[in-house]
């Protein structure tokens, strides 16, 4: 895959990357997709070889939603890295994606860190975000090679109580 530039990082996935090089190709193709352990059925991210759960080596593709809740979130204002200064602040989000909420504990699920958009991909407004808010997965194009999953609000009902900062 080639080099490729988002808010002046270079983003590089090696074309012998086998745990990162399959998902970005199905990302591309705007499918979020994770690792399902053949032998517990649990599903895993990141996509580490092995199950996290089981320890089993043997996995599928399995297509996700895209859909979740958010579990977490930081508002980040003082951002480090320069391509986002004048985003700040801006909204990171921990989702626990619906195919796996509550599994295989009721304090563990599926859950990836993205950032919170709207849909012209510029940042939500911290005011907008809570936890137990619906979100689900906008994917933004970089270049014909790649584009990265971040989430969006959606119009669902939120997962129980909403909570947030202040």
């Amino acid at each position: 895959m080639p080099n490729v530039e988002y808010r002046g990082m270079n983003l590089i996935v090696p074309e012998n990357d086998s745990e990162w090089k399959e998902y970005f190709q199905a990302v591309r193709q705007h499918r979020l997709v994770m690792r399902k352990c053949a032998a517990c059925g649990l599903m895993r991210y990141p996509p580490t070889h092995a199950c996290p759960w089981c320890t089993a080596f043997e996995w599928t593709w399995q297509e996700m939603s895209g859909k979740g809740t958010i579990h977490s979130y930081e508002i980040v204002v003082h951002a480090i890295q320069t391509g986002f200064r004048d985003w700040a602040p801006y909204p990171v989000v921990l989702v626990e994606l619906d195919e796996q909420r509550g599994q295989p504990t009721p304090d563990e699920g599926l859950r990836m860190i993205a950032n919170l958009v709207r849909p012209d991909f510029t940042p939500e407004r911290d005011e907008n975000v809570a936890i137990g808010t619906r979100v689900r997965v906008l994917f933004h194009d970089l270049s014909p090679e790649i584009a990265l999953p971040q989430f969006t609000l959606s119009d669902e009902p939120p997962q129980g109580r909403l909570w947030r900062l202040g």
